[in-house]
């Protein structure tokens, strides 16, 4: 569903009109509705309660500075348009501005003079406002109205990506409730059909989770906590001294299962798995020795216990991915 966002536009008033036109421009070329000061309307209200009213009611909030800083609050702590950044800010709402440069603001006192475009009164609090902004990388800095409808452009684009704003949606947008409700509780019952007959499935597959009196998730926990001594081949091919009992279970998995042996005609590992880690997973049930026929060295493999296990340590990996 396509959502219009209200952007509250601030800044000052008199010095920035082009500005603020070509922002209130851009911002209905791109499919959004502009809010500020040109709306407000007398009535019993502070203007600080409706400034607050609006930039809450909007879903994101932009800034245009050029070279005053604006109105002061009544108790003189900072103006209004430092006050509403900061305000839109506090309760969350994306922010962002765009900062005229001094090539701009130096066409600006061409033509319309430097008293109406550079700060008099307060230019400390000015430059503290402006150098806050750029720190902030929530701004931009523009020459010319192009440069706004870009920026403007640029960040509608991030913050329509945010599913959590509000917005306005059209009534032909809207679906028809009724039908929605019978869809969706058509959808109900058949998801509860399906629901069964999966639990029907999963109780016909259901693989018992015991080995030798261990539950799979204990047996796991007991692997994981024993630590076996690397030869030095495996030492110098991991960079490790040390591998949990599960991690070479799992590693060596496909040798395991084929079985190992102590031939002298074996790799070193299978030698080092059949003296070091065969006899430590016997323990659990999930090796087994055997003899082959004409065979006179011993060999080890996995038992039946241990490929289930291997089993069911797969799937519920897959389950978690």
């Amino acid at each position: 569903m396509k959502k219009k966002l209200q952007i509250f536009v601030s800044s000052t008033y008199t010095d920035l009109i082009p500005e603020r036109q070509t922002a209130v421009k851009a911002i209905l070329n791109a499919g959004h509705i502009p809010a500020g000061m040109e709306l407000f309307t007398a009535g019993d209200e502070s203007q600080q309660d409706i400034i607050k009213r609006w930039i809450e009611e909007s879903d994101a909030y932009m800034l245009i500075l050029g070279g005053r800083y604006g109105s002061m609050l009544p108790d003189g702590s900072k103006s209004y348009t430092h006050w509403e950044y900061d305000y839109a800010g506090e309760i969350g709402k994306p922010r962002f501005a765009v900062v005229l440069s001094d090539k701009s603001l130096q066409s600006k006192i061409e033509e319309i003079g430097f008293q109406n475009v550079q700060e008099l009164t307060h230019p400390q609090k000015y430059k503290d406002f402006r150098d806050g902004l750029f720190s902030s990388k929530l701004v931009s800095a523009i020459d010319d109205s192009r440069d706004i409808e870009l920026s403007i452009f640029k960040s509608l684009r991030e913050i329509e990506r945010r599913e959590d704003l509000s917005g306005w949606v059209s009534g032909k947008d809207v679906p028809n409730v009724v039908t929605y409700a019978e869809e969706n509780m058509k959808l109900r019952k058949e998801n509860d059909k399906l629901r069964d007959e999966l639990q029907k499935v999963q109780d016909k597959l259901k693989i018992d989770e015991t080995f030798n009196g261990l539950a799979y998730t204990e047996l796991k926990g007991l692997l994981l906590k024993e630590n076996v001594k690397l030869d030095s081949q495996l030492a110098e091919a991991t960079g490790r001294k040390e591998i949990n009992l599960l991690s070479l279970f799992i590693t060596f998995e496909n040798e395991l299962a084929t079985g190992v042996s102590n031939s002298r005609h074996t790799t070193e590992t299978r030698i080092f798995l059949f003296y070091n880690v065969a006899p430590k997973l016997m323990r659990y049930g999930l090796m087994e020795t055997y003899k082959a026929t004409g065979i006179k060295y011993d060999q080890a493999r996995t038992s039946k216990d241990g490929l289930k296990f291997l089993a069911l340590f797969h799937s519920k990996k897959i389950k978690e991915k």
